[in-house]
């Protein structure tokens, strides 16, 4: 059992998002606005759907907070979805006498077909509902949680798109995180982000979708994060699990992770140096991307992100109906074109929960000054 938990609940066009986040230290400074502020975040992003103008997401904290301060105790909050009204019927709880049209037509690369027969459903709506990538928002709201947290520690969290449909962007180090943010995909390099921007354009045209690469490094993590005793303590192995549950996430490696595979080992390792003055260690290199042994190696966090493209098309592939097993197209559900930006945003929010169930296990605390006494200490 981790020392932060969370719980999401709540469907696509249902009436809200609703989150628990248990764990969070008492005396963390947290607002709504704050949250909010990173739920703006995931909703921007070249190539995404209608869904986002009518979304305008705000996290309304129910619990767990007073007078802007946390308290130990678990904190809830409520996503409302605007675009329920227009569902009211079709995601109505109580039993409705209204004749509601099922969805029959399984859609390629999505859960239906496995979430139907899983199940025992003969209508593919309860499936998409719930696996819809909608339900990052709430991800998000505890990732703002975290990354409050972590910010206490001086841990920072960005992420950048680093490729679309191939067309990859020079990476020059350091990054300008301020254009990054105001990049409407998130892309370091305006060359490449100018044929992103019409390479979406094209597909849009053509009823396809995009995927892409995003990069998502965590600066200021402490030595010492995660263990080498057992495979589930391991901090990259937990890292990748929470990065590789996020939607349409299909890939994930470290640093250099695969261009490592092709080095010979006098090229892939990083040299370590010591420094008279804090923080003492460091390395000449971050191929390894900040963790060794399955532990932080006091380095930045790099973690490279593949992103498939969104299997909902609106030129829909062939697929098979459920009930006739005939020939058809797929179903078609309103999605983006292009969703890399907007993940590069969760990507952050799931680092940044698992870094913070780290800390809160390697220094503890019932309060946020416990835990920094505890961190100052080591």
């Amino acid at each position: 059992m981790g020392h932060l938990r969370f719980l999401t609940a709540g469907e696509s066009h249902g009436k809200a998002l609703a989150l628990i986040v248990e764990g969070m230290p008492a005396g963390l400074p947290l607002s709504e606005q704050y949250i909010t502020a990173e739920l703006v975040r995931r909703q921007k992003g070249y190539g995404r759907s209608s869904r986002m103008a009518i979304e305008q997401d705000r996290a309304q904290i129910i619990s767990g907070v007073r007078h802007g301060v946390t308290i130990g105790s678990p904190i809830a909050l409520l996503i409302q979805n605007r675009d329920w009204e227009n569902w009211k019927e079709i995601m109505s709880v109580s039993p409705t006498d209204k004749e509601i049209e099922s969805i029959a037509h399984l859609r390629p690369g999505h859960a239906d077909l496995a979430g139907v027969i899983k199940y025992g459903f003969d209508d593919v709506r309860p499936i998409l509902e719930r696996a819809s990538a909608r339900e990052t928002a709430a991800r998000v709201a505890c990732g703002a949680i975290a990354r409050r947290f972590l910010e206490e520690f001086e841990i920072a969290i960005h992420s950048h798109t680093w490729a679309i449909s191939g067309i990859e962007a020079k990476i020059n180090h350091p990054l300008d995180w301020p254009r990054v943010e105001s990049s409407p995909l998130r892309c370091a390099d305006s060359s490449a982000e100018r044929e992103m921007m019409a390479a979406i354009d094209v597909a849009k045209e053509r009823g396809d979708t995009l995927g892409g690469i995003f990069q998502v490094i965590a600066f200021g993590v402490p030595i010492g994060l995660g263990s080498h005793v057992h495979w589930d303590r391991r901090l990259d192995g937990r890292i990748a699990q929470a990065i590789m549950s996020i939607n349409a996430v299909k890939g994930v490696e470290f640093g250099e992770g695969f261009r490592m595979a092709s080095l010979p080992g006098s090229e892939a390792h990083d040299i370590i140096q010591h420094d008279e003055a804090p923080p003492f260690w460091h390395h000449t290199t971050n191929r390894a991307g900040g963790i060794e042994g399955g532990i932080s190696n006091g380095e930045p966090i790099v973690v490279n992100v593949a992103v498939k493209p969104i299997p909902t098309l609106a030129h829909p592939l062939p697929s098979i109906d459920l009930k006739t097993k005939g020939e058809v197209l797929a179903h078609v559900e309103r999605s983006d074109v292009c969703v890399v930006p907007a993940a590069g945003v969760i990507g952050e929010a799931m680092l940044a929960i698992v870094l913070a169930d780290v800390m809160l296990e390697k220094f503890g605390g019932d309060s946020l000054s416990e835990s920094q006494r505890n961190y100052r200490l080591f």
